[in-house]
């Protein structure tokens, strides 16, 4: 952590390492994975000297987010995703679709 950081922070980075380390990850990647969060959060709350656009303009806290954004990879968004996209876009019968199906339904 960097010098001068905030208890809350230094709970906040061992908090997210251990839940990393428990999902698997390995030290270093954990390790990293928290001092990113951190660093964010850290961004966004204004207690860092700069701070990158995504960091501070972005549209939820990384918490808030929950990883949304780590299944944008090869399978796409999660099936909880869609289903709350086609929920939003008021799609019948969406409650008994498979992911399959309500990819197709949304039009992906």
């Amino acid at each position: 952590m960097p010098r001068g950081s905030s208890a809350k922070r230094e709970r906040q980075y061992e908090h997210v390492k251990e839940s990393a380390e428990d999902r698997g990850e390995s030290k270093g990647r954990a390790k990293e994975i928290a001092a990113r969060t951190v660093n964010k959060e850290r961004a966004r709350s204004g207690e860092s000297r700069s701070a990158s656009k995504t960091s501070t303009h972005d549209k939820k806290s990384t918490s808030q987010r929950g990883g949304e954004r780590s299944h944008s990879g090869a399978q796409g968004p999660t099936k909880d995703q869609l289903y709350e996209e086609a929920k939003k876009r008021h799609i019948d019968g969406r409650s008994s679709m498979n992911k399959q199906e309500l990819r197709k339904a949304l039009g992906r």
